[in-house]
């Protein structure tokens, strides 16, 4: 077996597999973990009896996001508030041009695919994002086509039962909005910060309990207004040396906000029909710990 050719044919694939891991498990850290697991048992492989290269890595990470997905169960089980993805630093240049990619990792289709079953969510990704056929789904998951066809259906009536909302969004009106909207809030203008929120505009917040963060969500354009100069006037200023840099997150615009040189929170923003529907504030340190690495990802 020739070591060289193993690791040319994983790391020409490895932005799709990553990919593929990360929308079955919202996190980037594990992800990692389940691609060198998965490069070990790839090593041991006879090449001359792998007849499609991407279709069998394919499965094989699928089987290992699975395994990782099932095992972190309980953990999320008992999760102190509310759980939100890791958050992943897209390379600019990749997912615009890829509507359905860029749908697919956003926070909002990531929360989504966390009211799955495992087998739903790996189903579902495989299907919707990366069009592979059901029996190569079916291998990836141990069901028969017929089985993963059925899976697949259900998954997608369950998905677009709660995303019926997405359409395609201007990357950069996206990112024009969110700048007015951290000027208004910097400005302490609770009225400007309303008139740019969706009326049921919601605040979801991770600590994971580790650090204060709302246990619960907070829904409604006057009370998230409320909360974010609250947060302006009173959160930030506690901090030592805040600074805060406008980025591209999950395709959608986010802000890192920095106390010195540590990460304190990322918060993604969604825009739906020129108004902010949500935010989603990561704060759970674990999942900070890579926030700032550039992603390349890909289908």
């Amino acid at each position: 077996m020739s070591t060289a050719e193993h690791a040319e044919r994983f790391t020409h694939l490895r932005p799709l597999l990553f990919t593929i891991v990360y929308e079955i498990l919202g996190s980037a850290t594990e992800s990692d973990d389940v691609l060198q697991d998965s490069y070990l048992r790839w090593a041991e492989v006879d090449l001359s009896t792998v007849r499609d290269t991407k279709s069998y890595l394919a499965q094989l990470v699928t089987r290992q996001a699975l395994n990782a997905l099932r095992a972190g169960a309980r953990r999320r089980e008992d999760y102190v508030g509310p759980w939100l993805p890791e958050p992943l630093l897209i390379d600019e240049a990749d997912p615009e041009a890829d509507v359905v990619l860029a749908e697919s990792v956003s926070m909002a289709m990531l929360v989504v695919l966390e009211t799955l079953n495992p087998d739903e969510r790996a189903v579902f990704v495989l299907r919707e994002v990366f069009a592979f056929d059901y029996d190569e789904i079916g291998s990836a998951v141990g069901k028969s086509a017929a089985a993963a066809r059925q899976i697949a259906h259900r998954a997608r009536e369950h998905v677009q039962a709660r995303r019926k909302r997405f359409q395609p969004v201007d990357p950069q009106q996206s990112e024009q909005i969110t700048a007015q909207f951290l000027a208004a809030a910097a400005s302490g203008d609770v009225d400007a910060l309303i008139g740019m929120l969706a009326p049921d505009v919601k605040w979801t917040a991770d600590g994971g309990g580790r650090v204060s963060a709302a246990r619960k969500p907070v829904i409604g354009a006057a009370k998230v207004a409320r909360a974010i100069v609250g947060l302006m006037q009173r959160g930030l200023p506690s901090l030592p040396d805040v600074r805060i840099e406008l980025v591209t997150c999950n395709s959608g615009p986010a802000l890192l906000v920095y106390s010195g040189d540590r990460l304190d929170v990322v918060i993604a923003v969604e825009v739906v029909d020129g108004k902010i529907a949500n935010f989603y504030a990561i704060r759970n340190p674990e999942k900070l710990a890579t926030a700032t690495v550039r992603r390349k990802i890909t289908r």
